[in-house]
């Protein structure tokens, strides 16, 4: 009898250790594009364990790019994920989709860039982009600061020939001298700078355009299991609380994450995506989704993203941000002590 509770007494002292308590292990489909920067906190969690901790068991699915993987919503081969800020709106307009949180701001890391032999020149006269082919992926992340940067450089936002490719497909044209002018989103800069001695013309930051990643959900997923949409921006949250907490493990973990993608980068290529990329902890991001004053920031955020899109024609209208970004997940995770500890534990680290 004393070793029988004995047991039973270690196994509530590991119960009460544990963030959240044990439970079944609820499938969830995640979606993602592989080899970026925003979603290496799903790569953490599969490392370190976390999707078990939450009573989660993560099916993923990639995507190249954000405009097939929106598309692929209503077969429901996904329930949650991240995606842009360009496909988010468009999610939103066509499918039901709704953003629930902010991956990253790669507002400097969406960028027109130009081989090297070609930089000066271009750099010295603007206005000789005008007719030039401008290689890059259309209703992306990228196609909305490139076209900010072309009206800061003094031209208008359709001056250029658009050639819509994947991002494999613009490294292979600038690097084999097929295409001079390309707009990518990182890592894909680093990739042009240390293979085609590219170099950045202009950044969405650099022309005053903010581009968020966005968290997103279908609708009547997060309806279904709210629940389970709080335990996923746990997780997400927790990554990059730990990443901050330990830089150098994160950073050999990114790596790995990048490779396993397809893509290799160097050390200091991966050192540029944690110094641009500004991530958000929990606090964070229910501040710039908070309304309690009017339009939160990410509302003003998406709603210059919508209209961009509409004056492309991709969509009729610029949907109204309160229709489709939602705080509420944020919330559930700060009410609830254990979700909330769980996804904050190494902030203060």
């Amino acid at each position: 009898m004393k070793r029988i509770l004995t047991g039973l007494a270690l196994a509530t002292a590991i119960a009460s250790a544990s963030p959240i308590a044990a439970s079944a292990q609820t499938p969830i489909g995640v979606s993602y594009q592989p080899s970026l920067y925003w979603a290496l906190p799903f790569h953490y969690a599969n490392v370190k364990g976390w999707w078990k901790d939450v009573g989660l068991t993560p099916n993923f699915t990639t995507f190249p790019a954000g405009a097939p993987q929106i598309a692929a919503a209503p077969s429901k081969s996904w329930d949650v994920g991240g995606t842009g800020s360009v496909p988010a709106v468009l999610g939103a307009v066509r499918f039901n989709i709704l953003t629930i949180g902010i991956t990253n701001d790669e507002s400097k890391t969406n960028a027109m860039m130009v081989r090297g032999d070609k930089f000066d020149a271009i750099k010295a006269n603007p206005a000789s982009l005008k007719g030039q082919r401008l290689l890059l992926t259309t209703n992306s992340t990228v196609d909305y600061a490139s076209r900010k940067c072309l009206v800061k450089m003094g031209l208008a936002a359709n001056d250029m020939q658009f050639v819509n490719l994947g991002q494999a497909q613009i490294i292979t044209a600038l690097t084999s001298n097929n295409g001079d002018i390309a707009g990518v989103w990182a890592p894909n800069t680093y990739t042009l700078e240390e293979r085609a001695n590219a170099k950045y013309l202009c950044s969405g930051a650099d022309a005053n355009a903010i581009v968020p990643g966005a968290l997103i959900v279908r609708a009547d997923f997060a309806k279904e299991r709210p629940d389970d949409v709080a335990k996923f921006l746990a997780v997400f949250l927790r990554g990059w609380s730990w990443a901050k907490a330990n830089p150098a493990e994160a950073r050999t973990l990114a790596l790995d994450f990048y490779k396993q993608g397809g893509l290799e980068v160097s050390a200091r290529a991966m050192d540029q995506e944690f110094a641009l990329r500004p991530v958000f902890g929990l606090d964070e991001q229910l501040k710039i989704m908070a309304r309690a004053s009017g339009a939160s920031t990410v509302d003003g955020w998406f709603s210059e993203i919508g209209k961009f899109i509409t004056e492309v024609g991709t969509i009729p209208s610029n949907p109204d941000a309160k229709n489709y970004i939602t705080d509420e997940f944020m919330k559930k995770v700060a009410a609830d002590p254990k979700l909330k500890a769980f996804a904050t534990e190494f902030d203060k680290k």
